[in-house]
């Protein structure tokens, strides 16, 4: 489902449980998507928390710097 989100789009994790048939699993989704070990072939830095804020990238808060840049690269400006 990350996949598939587009280039200059976002999915919150919400959205991509429900795709999956498992509403209310954001917090699995989150989870999942920390363990990526290629984010940017499979674009977790497409994914943002609910309320439109960014969240972490990599499985760090830290890596929040590198996640807002690819999303500005796309032309996407979040909180």
């Amino acid at each position: 489902m990350v996949k598939r989100i587009e280039y200059g789009k976002v999915k919150s994790y919400g959205q991509i449980a429900k795709e999956i048939k498992k509403p209310g699993a954001s917090r699995a989704v989150g989870n999942a998507i920390a363990k990526n070990p290629i984010p940017i072939v499979i674009p977790c830095h497409r994914v943002v928390k609910s309320d439109g804020t960014i969240g972490g990238f990599g499985g760090k808060e830290k890596r929040v710097d590198i996640k807002r840049k690819l999303l500005e690269i796309e032309g996407l400006e979040l909180k």
